[in-house]
């Protein structure tokens, strides 16, 4: 179900500046509609339905209210348009409608030439993401490789009866050998014990590209540098999730599953930066999974998701 943006949420400071160079989110950000220029469009999926199935900490539902909270004071450096196009909303039990919903509201915002942004909720939201980009290739025309590259401390790569947090890449997959599609897969920060040898094992069989989060120190970036421009190179389109269980706990306490280990943040903005400058208009489209203010301490996972959201935009 998608309800549209609560712009009450956009509230912070205002400064003193007659000259207009101070502004902040919350005084830029505009409800989404038809009728907009091009832009950033914020779009949360307010699930955390399959976190649950997944066996995870529930709470994710709320991560979309309180990032645009952590996002209202943050000054404004966009050079485009910025909208809110409101939360999509998990009915009970019904994820997969969710994830064909999600992919429809996607679809349209490319279909005018916008730059998604999605918000969880849990991870589930990377199989709607990546199923509106598809779809909307496929409406153009122009239909070819795919890139996804996503900052995870698991595969998400999980065989279950129904879809999970675990699963949406392994949706993915499926999808893409039903549609005659490779399955171009890029996983940095995983974490060894986090993920079963049975998950290695399926990384494997699908072809999945994967970098461990031991192997992401500073001192050896640029192999994994080398390796992103690599695997964007060939792509037509990327899509780029981040879940934020790959940071350190201390980094990120919010979250479904914190991590033992993860990226120190540095590294993982680092990464993204390639990303930004291999793929340029060839990222079409990014979210931001996992997000669990029930567990945040001092709003620091909401923070360090706010700044991601700035890095990812400007």
């Amino acid at each position: 179900m998608h309800k549209a943006a609560d712009m009450s949420l956009w509230q912070g400071r205002v400064d003193d500046d007659p000259a207009g160079k101070s502004l902040r989110w919350h005084q830029c950000v505009e409800p989404f509609a038809d009728d907009k220029k091009k832009g950033v469009v914020l779009l949360g999926v307010a699930s955390d339905e399959g976190v649950k199935r997944n066996q995870g900490r529930a709470g994710a539902a709320a991560g979309p209210a309180v990032i645009r909270q952590a996002l209202c004071n943050q000054a404004f450096h966009l050079s485009r348009p910025l909208y809110d196009a409101g939360n999509l909303h998990c009915e009970t039990g019904q994820l997969e409608a969710l994830q064909q919903e999600q992919a429809d509201v996607v679809l349209n915002l490319l279909k005018q030439g916008h730059f998604p942004l999605l918000l969880g909720g849990g991870h589930e939201i990377a199989f709607g993401s990546y199923l509106g980009l598809e779809r909307y290739l496929a409406h153009q025309g122009t239909q070819g490789e795919i890139g996804i590259i996503n900052f995870d401390a698991h595969f998400d790569l999980r065989h279950e009866a129904a879809a999970t947090s675990g699963t949406p890449f392994l949706q993915i997959a499926a999808h893409s050998q039903a549609k005659n599609l490779l399955f171009h897969y890029l996983c940095l920060g995983i974490n060894e014990v986090a993920n079963t040898e049975a998950l290695f094992v399926q990384a494997g069989h699908l072809g999945a590209q994967y970098i461990e989060d031991d192997q992401l120190n500073s001192w050896q970036l640029s192999a994994a540098e080398q390796t992103l421009k690599e695997f964007i190179e060939p792509c037509q389109a990327v899509y780029l999730s981040i879940d934020l269980d790959v940071l350190p706990a201390a980094t990120a306490p919010g979250v479904s599953a914190p991590g033992s280990r993860g990226l120190p943040l540095p590294v993982l903005e680092r990464l993204l930066s390639i990303v930004r400058t291999e793929a340029a208009e060839r990222l079409r489209i990014a979210d931001i999974a996992e997000y669990n203010p029930t567990y945040d301490i001092d709003l620091r996972t909401a923070k360090v998701a706010a700044r991601l959201c700035h890095l990812l935009t400007r």
